[in-house]
């Protein structure tokens, strides 16, 4: 495992916090935002959020286990605030003025609830199938496991918690149809574009450190 110091491993980890929160915020305003691909019901979020596993898999594979966890633990509040906040002032993808912010929003409240849920678990089993395969001489076995399991935990949690018996009753009609074609993309995504981007940027990043190679452990 490459060696940082001190405060190259702060500095990364609070850019890690700040850039899992905005992917967060990002992707419950696209989630607000149905489209149609290929005669399939989903949402923009769709394209958003596989940044985040990839951020996670070069956290484990650079750092270990423990800081990708002490970032899961440190972006989950504060990303179900912003969340909130952006979904309310947004909702529908219209911006509705900082007078919304005066009301709560059950309906908002309860997707940023369904995002923060989602989000620990998945990154959570993300990082954990990550761990136990990123030894594997196969370096492209790792990721490509730990997002197929993380994404589906991840996309199917929340879509439950968020659209099951919603009062948007299209979301509620079709949350399956669009969770699965969500699911399909953010893996189409992820092991067409994702996971070679992990590959480079590993190998970028690793070169940089004296006497490590992309694929050390």
């Amino acid at each position: 495992m490459p060696a940082f110091s001190l405060s190259a491993r702060q500095a990364t980890l609070a850019g890690l916090i700040a850039f899992h929160i905005l992917i967060i915020i990002a992707s419950n305003y696209l989630v607000q935002l149905p489209m149609t691909l290929f005669g399939w019901q989903t949402t923009w979020g769709a394209f958003s959020f596989p940044f985040i596993f990839l951020a996670t898999d070069l956290t484990v594979r650079l750092m270990g286990k423990g800081p990708a966890r002490k970032v899961i633990a440190r972006v989950m509040l504060p990303a179900l605030v912003a969340s909130y906040g952006v979904s309310v002032l947004f909702h529908d993808g219209v911006f509705g003025g900082l007078a919304s912010l005066g009301e709560f929003n059950l309906f908002v409240f309860r997707i940023a609830m369904a995002s923060f849920i989602a989000y620990a678990f998945g990154q959570l089993l993300d990082i954990q199938v990550f761990d136990r395969m990123r030894r594997l001489r196969q370096w492209w076995i790792a990721p490509t496991a730990s997002t197929i399991l993380g994404n589906l935990l991840d996309t199917y949690l929340f879509f439950s918690i968020a659209f099951w018996h919603s009062p948007d009753p299209f979301m509620a009609q079709h949350w399956v149809e669009i969770a699965t074609v969500d699911y399909v993309i953010k893996l189409a995504v992820s092991l067409v574009l994702f996971v070679p981007l992990y590959g480079m940027l590993l190998g970028a990043i690793v070169r940089l450190l004296p006497g490590r190679t992309a694929l050390s452990s």
